[in-house]
């Protein structure tokens, strides 16, 4: 007889399915694992190369600064001349969709899953985030699951995005609210190199 982990007996296919996602949750702990050291490397051009080994999708030109932490890097996609920063964490268990010439500084976190605090079993829910092209996203943000952040946006420092965010519209605070609005509409810049050893 076969229990889950909160007693509920499980049939001979239920407990395979169970014992298959363990060891595939097994491996993706390793990949990320190594993902982490990948992320001491000072070069970028290896670190781009480890990391589209591993299933993300990165466009020309564009750089992940060191220590950048990731949960299933298969699902991320990020485009053209984007900048991500040091110390990032890129949430991948669902799709998560950043446009080109993003400019993402450092320790902002992007999660795409949490738990559902009204289930029986605490179970994850999922849900994708997109951020599009020319966004600017200030240090240490959070953004949550289910967000859409529009073309030219800005996320001031600190914030925490809990819903979306219309194009060119400023959002700072907790949880973030519009707080302005970008007045250049006609944005066409290159964000152009990302600092060498970083």
């Amino acid at each position: 007889m076969f229990k889950d982990k909160n007693g509920n007996k499980l049939t001979l296919n239920q407990a395979a399915s169970k014992i298959i996602g363990r060891f595939k949750a097994i491996f993706l702990d390793i990949e990320l694992m190594v993902l982490r050291w990948v992320g001491h490397c000072p070069f970028h051009c290896c670190r781009r190369f480890f990391y589209r080994m591993a299933g993300m999708k990165i466009g020309k030109g564009s750089s992940l600064h060191m220590w950048a932490n990731f949960f299933n890097p298969s699902e991320v996609v990020i485009g053209e001349d984007t900048i991500v920063g040091d110390h990032c964490f890129l949430d991948g268990r669902a799709p998560l969709k950043i446009g080109d010439h993003v400019d993402i500084a450092s320790q902002v976190l992007i999660y795409n899953s949490e738990h559902d605090i009204e289930s029986e079993d605490f179970s994850a829910r999922e849900a994708t985030v997109e951020i599009g092209d020319y966004v600017f996203i200030g240090p240490r943000a959070i953004i949550l699951p289910g967000v859409k952040i529009g073309k030219g946006a800005i996320v001031a420092a600190g914030a925490v995005v809990t819903s979306d965010v219309p194009e060119y519209k400023i959002v700072g605070g907790v949880p973030a609210k519009e707080i302005g609005e970008r007045r250049n509409k006609n944005l066409h810049y290159r964000l152009g190199r990302s600092r060498l050893f970083q």
